[in-house]
C-alpha cells in the first residue's frame, strides 16, 4: 500500500495506474475510497472542486434511524438507516454524531388521533433502534411529557394552546461537511491518494483523464475500476442515469430568535402523516429551521439557491407553534441542497421517491452509485466495492468500515482526557490535541493566539484554519469558510472571520503540508 498522505489539492505526483478511481468526495464517493482502500485496494479518488462540495453540506445535520420510511412502509430502508444511525453513534463516528432529543409539542392544532399516529410513530422507530442493537444509553426510549414539561425543554412554544409533547431521539452530526472530511482523511491515512480541484474531463471502465485546475495540466490514469460518485451530476458520466432532485431548504436564525430552545422542534405539516418542518439546535448556538422538499428541474447547480417561496413556506409552517414565531428580519441565512433522487415510473412527487440507493454500470463500464442518503453512506459504498470487487475481479479483502473508527474517534473517557479545548474536541475528537500541535508548529504562535475567536458569535480559531492547510487540502478561503468551519452559512459571520482566514493561508504560503 502507498504511503498514508494529506488530502492534496490538484494531481502532482498521481500515480499512472491505481485499482480503483473514484470521482467524486461527497460522503459518498468518499466513503467508497476508505471501503476501497481498507480492503487492499490502491485508490485515486479526485473531485472537481473540494470535499463535500455538493449535496454533502447542504443536509439537515442529522442521522435518521429511518422514521419517515417507516411511516411510508419501506421496512428495508428503514431498518438500514437504523443499523447505519448506529454503527455512526457507537462505532465509527461516535465523536461527531449525537443523541438529539426531538420534540413535537402536541397543542390545539394537532388532533388527538394525530398525536396517537405520531406515538406509535415514535414507538415504532424505537423498536426499530432495538432491532439494529443501539442501545438506550446512546438513544433514550421515547415519552410523553405534560406542558410544563414541554415548555422546560422548549420555552419558546405557545402556551396557551399546549397540551403536552412527545420525546423521541435521533442522531446529530456536529457537522455534515466534518464527516466528509473526516472521512476523506481516514482514507489518506490507510494510503489513498485524495486529491482535490481534480475535475474528470473522460472516464470507461479501465481508466480517466483529469486536468488539473491549479496548473491546466492534463494527467491519464490507467484503472481496473472507475467509480462514479458524483451525486447529482452522475448523469454527466453515465448518460442512462435518470436523476429526479428535488431541492431541500433550510433557514439559518440566531438562536435568540427562538430562546433556550436546545432541542429540536418537530411541527407536523397539515395533509401528511410523514413530513415535518423542523427547528433545529446547533453546536454554534444557530438554529436552522426546515425542510422543504420541492422539484429541482433544470440544468444542476453548483451551489443551489432556495427561492423565496420556500422561505415564507418555512416561516409559515412553524408559525402557530411558538408565541414569538420567526419572522424574516430573523433569518441571517439560508442553503439549499439537491437530492439525488433516482427517477421512479410512474411517481409525481419527489417526496414519494425511494431514497434506496442503486449501483449501476454505464455502456463504458463506469460504476455509478446514486440515490441513498448521507446517514446509509458506508452501506452505499459497501454495496459499490462488492459490485466493483465481483465485476473487475479484484483481489480485495472483506468490508472492514462497519467496524473501523474514523480519525479522531474515541470512547466518552477518551474525548474526556483530551487536553484540548472543548469545542477543537467535539468537532476533531481525539485528534483535537494534534490539531493544536501542528498549528503551533506551523506558526510558531502561542494558543492565546491560535485559539482566540474572531467574535462572540463566531467562534472559529485560527488553530483548526491552520489544521484545514495541512491535513484536510484546503486551497483557499472558500474551503476554509465554506467546508471546514461552515461559517459561510452566515453571510455576516463569514465577514467576520475572512481575515483569520486569510492569516491562516499567510502563515502557511511557505510551509510543507504535514504527513
Amino acid at each position: 500500500m502507498p504511503a498514508a498522505r494529506p488530502v492534496t489539492p490538484g494531481l502532482a505526483g498521481i500515480p499512472d495506474e491505481v485499482d480503483v478511481v473514484v470521482v467524486g468526495l461527497g460522503i459518498t464517493g468518499a466513503g467508497v475510497a476508505l471501503d476501497a482502500v481498507t480492503r487492499g485496494l490502491s485508490v485515486l479518488a479526485v473531485d472537481a472542486h473540494d470535499l463535500a462540495f455538493g449535496t454533502s453540506r447542504w443536509s439537515s445535520k442529522l442521522v435518521h434511524g429511518g422514521l419517515r420510511y417507516l411511516a411510508q412502509g419501506r421496512l428495508a430502508i428503514a431498518r438500514e438507516s437504523a443499523v447505519e444511525r448506529g454503527i455512526l453513534m457507537d462505532v465509527t463516528a461516535p465523536h461527531l454524531v449525537h443523541p438529539l432529543p426531538m420534540l413535537t409539542p402536541v397543542d390545539d392544532a394537532m388532533s388527538r388521533s394525530r398525536a396517537a399516529l405520531t406515538w406509535s410513530g415514535l414507538h415504532a422507530g424505537d423498536l426499530l433502534r432495538r432491532t439494529a442493537h443501539t442501545s438506550a444509553r446512546t438513544l433514550p426510549r421515547p415519552r410523553r411529557l405534560n406542558a410544563t414539561e414541554t415548555l422546560s425543554l422548549a420555552p419558546a412554544l405557545r402556551a396557551d394552546t399546549l397540551r403536552g409533547g412527545l420525546l423521541g431521539w435521533d442522531g446529530q452530526l456536529e457537522d455534515d461537511a466534518r464527516l466528509v472530511v473526516t472521512v476523506a482523511r481516514t482514507a489518506a491515512s490507510y494510503g489513498a491518494d485524495v486529491r482535490t480541484r481534480a475535475p474528470v474531463t473522460s472516464a470507461t471502465g479501465t481508466g480517466v483523464e483529469l486536468r488539473d485546475e491549479l496548473t491546466g495540466a492534463t494527467y491519464a490514469v490507467r484503472a481496473r475500476a472507475v467509480v462514479n460518485a458524483t451525486g447529482v451530476w452522475a448523469g454527466d458520466l453515465d448518460d442512462r442515469v435518470r436523476l429526479r432532485p428535488s431541492r431541500g431548504t433550510h433557514l439559518v436564525l440566531r438562536g435568540s430568535a427562538l430562546p433556550h430552545t436546545r432541542v429540536a422542534v418537530v411541527v407536523p405539516l397539515p395533509g401528511s402523516a410523514s413530513r415535518f418542518a423542523m427547528v433545529l439546535p446547533q453546536p454554534d448556538g444557530t438554529l436552522h429551521l426546515g425542510l422543504t422538499d420541492v422539484p429541482a428541474a433544470g440544468p444542476v447547480p453548483d451551489v443551489p439557491t432556495p427561492s423565496e417561496q420556500e422561505v415564507d413556506f418555512l416561516l409559515d409552517a412553524v408559525s402557530s407553534a411558538f408565541t414569538t414565531p420567526p419572522v424574516r428580519a430573523d433569518v441571517v441565512g439560508a442553503y439549499a441542497g439537491l437530492r439525488p433522487l433516482l427517477e421512479v415510473a410512474g411517481t409525481d412527487a419527489t417526496a414519494d421517491l425511494s431514497r434506496r440507493h442503486a449501483v449501476l454500470t454505464s455502456r463504458t463500464g463506469v460504476t455509478t452509485v446514486v440515490g441513498g442518503k448521507l446517514t446509509t453512506y458506508r452501506r452505499m459504498a459497501e454495496d459499490t466495492l462488492d459490485a466493483v470487487v465481483a465485476s473487475a475481479r479484484l483481489a480485495a479483502g472483506p468490508c472492514r468500515t462497519a467496524s473501523l473508527p474514523l480519525l479522531g474517534a474515541g470512547t466518552p473517557e477518551q474525548l474526556r482526557a483530551c487536553a484540548a479545548p472543548a469545542r477543537l474536541v467535539r468537532r476533531f475528537g481525539t485528534d483535537g490535541d494534534l490539531v493544536l500541535a501542528t498549528a503551533r508548529g506551523a506558526t510558531g504562535l502561542d494558543d492565546a493566539e491560535l485559539l482566540a475567536p474572531p467574535s462572540e458569535e463566531v467562534p472559529v480559531t485560527l488553530a483548526e484554519l491552520v489544521f484545514a492547510l495541512t491535513h484536510e487540502g484546503a486551497h483557499d478561503v472558500d474551503d476554509l469558510l465554506e467546508r471546514r468551519t461552515r461559517v459561510g452559512l452566515v453571510a455576516a459571520d463569514r465577514a467576520v472571520a475572512e481575515p483569520l482566514a486569510r492569516r491562516a493561508l499567510a502563515l502557511l504560503s511557505r510551509a510543507t503540508p504535514a504527513g
